[in-house]
């Protein structure tokens, strides 16, 4: 068991380390608004993620399947939504929160993981490679494997988030804050295009 936990940990790390919707969600928020201003969303991103894995490992998928062009549909949301996002942060000025701005709720965190079709496949991948049906304690390692999981997307997220807040430290000015936001943007909208075409 314990070997299994650590191949699990060693395959996660590239995964939820990587930029992708959720990291680069984060850290752009980090950035415009301060760590402490997301943990609402963050909360409610990893909320979803360990119901999300949990019904998932226990044979959601399998259901979702049945449905002709329900992944189709929620890869194509998930992009709206990510373009939504990226749209928002291109418009945005000053690294302040003035006017219209306001951080990330705990439902954009939800719906965020919803609509994230890279977090269905690394979680139908996981299961595939460290969930066996012969299992003994099936819903236990589940329950397990979703927490690891689950742990492990919440360190990475907060680094990332951390980073963003470091970052923009760096872009006071009006004229840097833009160009931050037009960089954060920008890698939205191409994360976007990539999980529409993906």
């Amino acid at each position: 068991m314990s070997q299994t936990l650590i191949a699990l940990v060693l395959f996660l790390f590239p995964l939820a380390y990587s930029p992708g919707p959720g990291n680069l969600f984060f850290a752009a928020n980090g950035a415009r608004f301060g760590f402490r201003s997301t943990l609402r969303a963050t909360a409610g991103y990893h909320l979803a993620t360990w119901a999300v894995t949990a019904l998932i490992g226990f044979g959601l998928l399998g259901a979702l399947e049945l449905v002709p062009g329900a992944f189709r549909a929620l890869q194509l949301a998930g992009a709206g939504y990510v373009l939504w996002i990226a749209w928002r942060m291109l418009r945005a000025g000053v690294l302040e929160q003035g006017g219209k701005a306001r951080p990330a709720s705990f439902m954009d965190g939800v719906i965020l993981l919803l609509l994230n079709p890279k977090a269905y496949v690394i979680i139908t991948l996981m299961f595939t490679q460290f969930l066996t049906p012969s299992a003994v304690n099936h819903v236990v390692l589940v329950l397990l494997i979703t927490t690891i999981f689950t742990l492990n997307n919440l360190i990475a997220f907060s680094l990332w988030t951390l980073a963003g807040d470091r970052l923009a430290a760096l872009f006071a000015q009006d004229s840097s804050a833009r160009r931050l936001n037009l960089l954060f943007g920008g890698m939205l909208a191409a994360v976007a295009v990539w999980m529409a075409l993906a």
